[in-house]
């Protein structure tokens, strides 16, 4: 088979492009999710220590899991994805994590911020890829699933 004459991908160059804009933003901010998620993992202290310490591992495994997907659609797509650290550091909307030991309460909260701006750049990416790659929206929808129910499960913990 002549591989000159077979296209690197099935899709056309401009849907994979716009499939690149729109998830590059939600790989960035899934990578900066859980690596905060870590970050509040080691420095939590105070009440339901053990459950929150716990879950916030099931949140960094998770966002790994998501942002390591929609990388992969990005590349299968035959585009490169940008994922250095200073890339996702100077690129990721999610909001910084105050430094060294947090009370739960303070770690829920700040938490929740970085879902709420990780989810915000996932439903952007859903909104936008229904015209761009219905395939390309369905892994935005299934990341945005896992993110709400992860966001249900430590917002849960406030007991409100």
């Amino acid at each position: 088979m002549n591989t000159k004459t077979v296209a690197a991908t099935a899709v056309s160059p401009d849907v994979a492009a716009g499939v690149a804009q729109l998830l590059t933003p939600v790989v960035r901010n899934l990578i900066a999710l859980s690596v905060n998620a870590k970050q509040a993992h080691w420095h939590l202290r105070g009440a339901n220590f053990v459950g929150l310490h716990e879950f916030l591992d099931t949140v960094h495994e998770n966002a790994i899991e998501a942002y390591d997907t929609a990388a992969e659609r990005i590349v299968a797509l035959g585009l490169p994805v940008d994922a250095r650290i200073a890339t996702v550091a100077a690129e990721s909307t999610t909001p910084s994590l105050p430094e060294g030991f947090m009370q739960y309460e303070t770690v829920i909260t700040e938490m929740l911020a970085q879902f709420d701006a990780t989810i915000a750049s996932v439903r952007t990416a859903i909104d936008q890829l229904d015209d761009i790659d219905l395939a390309s929206q369905d892994v935005a929808i299934a990341i945005s699933q896992q993110l709400d129910k992860d966001r249900w499960f430590l917002y849960s913990h406030l007991g409100a």
